[in-house]
């Protein structure tokens, strides 16, 4: 297997800008190389991609530490580790909290340069680059499991649903701050009063870890943390089953979509479902293309029962299971096989979990807690804003914004699943849930990674566009941490999210404009050859 480079190692690397600066760099790694400590990390004019391995390595150990210091745990009584004498000096001192805000900006931005640099090595390295890559996503992912959550707090949500849930609440119609002393136990005050988005075969395991648990939020956070490893699992196994039943290079789509630094540090690293629910779909999706559709529709409905929103994608999956001139006839036979079984499942969850169907008004309703950051959110928030100048309710006249924008993704997506001659099933279900991300009033940040897996196994694009990708990864990744930094309220946190700006775009800068190993790839322009790449 091969894995294409937008730049590959032949063209020689010139920088228009810094080029004095990037020729001093690149001489000092060589003198560094030849220390036997830094020679590994360094390069040593060695070209396997065990190197780039070892470095993201090193990077993800950075941000364990880092995560120690200003990773979110709870102040509950319960909490085994708030007040560890190991951690205190972590949490509580200045030295700290800026030593680790350093350690998790930095190795977060070095995880991304390892995360470039194993694709030129494993493309310029004899071997099966998708062992390779596999090999670094596992090697990036064991530091993670011992850290505590970064870039989101959602776990602990997921932990009061779970405790709602044994308290015989439903998430669907009560909510996390109904429970005595919630806000301790780490829930975000924005999610504590909205009700749940997630599917009652999730809530259901929510309650049997909060169960197993007994409240104590580390043991919580690690059974949550096996669900998210297993996604990443999924996740890896789907995508290169599904690049080999298309016939497609499976390297690039799992270098860019499972590999990819914002996926492992906010499925791990943040401990999210959302990993599961898309390794479920695509699992789906495999199993179809290997004539398996009763189980493909089984493992895709479990996803929607993670969660819903990936109802989205069940027309696609009956249109998978068709030629793509398949008659209206044999569109409505496929999407009721696949409705019908989907129904039946989510019924029988329901029917177990005792939240039947509630799901569908908590998933229609979802969007009370608008974010300013999504395009629709802000629209909606604005037209209630003018609307209550002239004496209207302004959560309501935003509320009907948002089901306008809804009933359109759902106009768009019936129009995809419709059109004729039918689109390549899997990345038009990568085009519906894309739709329904763009058009909702919440656009959380992580949603991109929900998209890439069904882009990059349909489809090469050209390089312009991969290299917007990789900016927008760093620039997602960089907010995330810089937005979600837990510290005492005695500290400045403008000041500390001020540190963590600039240490992430001064490394953001390096990357982009002056590494002479990772400039090119952004598109750097050429002045004179550097060596032959080496590290």
């Amino acid at each position: 297997m091969s894995l294409p480079d937008p730049q590959p190692s032949q063209n020689p690397v010139r920088v228009r800008h810094f080029a004095g600066l990037t020729r001093s760099l690149e001489a000092l790694r060589q003198r560094s190389s030849r220390v036997p400590l830094l020679g590994r990390l360094t390069g040593g004019g060695d070209s396997t991609p065990d190197i780039a391995i070892a470095q993201g390595l090193l990077a993800s150990v950075m941000v364990m530490v880092g995560s120690w210091g200003v990773g979110w745990i709870p102040s509950s009584q319960e909490s085994v580790l708030a007040r560890s004498r190991f951690l205190l000096p972590l949490r509580v001192e200045m030295l700290g909290v800026i030593t680790c805000t350093l350690l998790l900006a930095l190795g977060s931005m070095l995880l991304f340069r390892a995360w470039l640099r194993l694709r030129q090595r494993a493309q310029e390295a004899n071997g099966n680059p998708v062992l390779a890559i596999t090999k670094a996503i596992w090697a990036w992912s064991i530091p993670l499991l011992f850290s505590f959550p970064i870039l989101s707090k959602d776990v602990y949500s997921y932990l009061g649903q779970g405790r709602l849930m044994h308290a015989g609440l439903s998430p669907y119609t009560d909510w996390v701050s109904q429970l005595p002393g919630w806000f301790a136990q780490g829930s975000d005050s924005l999610w504590a009063e909205s009700t749940s988005p997630y599917g009652p075969l999730f809530l259901m395991y929510a309650r049997f870890v909060y169960f197993v648990s007994g409240g104590v939020p580390e043991y919580g956070v690690l059974l949550m943390r096996l669900v998210a490893v297993a996604g990443v699992l999924l996740c890896a196994y789907a995508v290169v089953g599904l690049a080999k039943a298309t016939g497609r290079d499976a390297a690039w789509p799992l270098w860019i979509s499972v590999a990819n630094p914002l996926f492992l540090l906010n499925m791990i690293g943040g401990v999210h479902n959302d990993g599961l629910m898309i390794g479920g779909v695509l699992l789906g999706f495999l199993l179809v293309a290997r004539k398996r559709r009763f189980a493909g529709v089984l493992v895709a409905t479990a996803a929607i029962a993670i969660k819903p929103i990936v109802v989205l994608v069940l027309p696609f999956l009956g249109l998978a299971m068709l030629s793509r001139t398949a008659s209206n006839t044999q569109k409505l036979r496929a999407w009721l096989f696949t409705g019908s079984v989907a129904l039946g499942v989510m019924a029988l969850l329901g029917w177990a979990s005792g939240l039947w169907f509630g799901w569908i008004a908590a998933m229609a309703g979802a969007g009370s807690a608008a974010f300013p950051y999504a395009p629709v959110g802000l629209l909606g928030m604005f037209v209630g804003w003018i609307g209550s100048l002239a004496g209207g309710d302004l959560e309501l006249i935003a509320g009907v914004v948002f089901t306008a924008f809804r009933l359109a993704s759902l106009a768009i997506v019936f129009w995809l699943a419709i059109r004729r001659p039918a689109g390549p099933p899997l990345l038009y279900a990568g085009y519906a849930l894309g739709t329904a991300v763009v058009l909702a009033p919440i656009i959380q940040p992580w949603y991109l990674l929900w998209l890439i897996p069904f882009f990059a196994i349909s489809r090469r694009y050209p390089v312009n566009l991969e290299r917007a990708l990789y900016i927008l990864c760093l620039l997602v990744l960089l907010s995330g941490v810089v937005d979600q930094l837990s510290i005492g309220q005695w500290f400045s946190l403008l000041w500390v999210r001020i540190f963590a700006a600039v240490i992430g775009l001064a490394y953001m800068g390096y990357l982009v404009f002056i590494d002479p190993k990772t400039a090119g790839i952004f598109g750097a322009d050429r002045l004179r050859p550097l060596q032959q790449d080496t590290n």
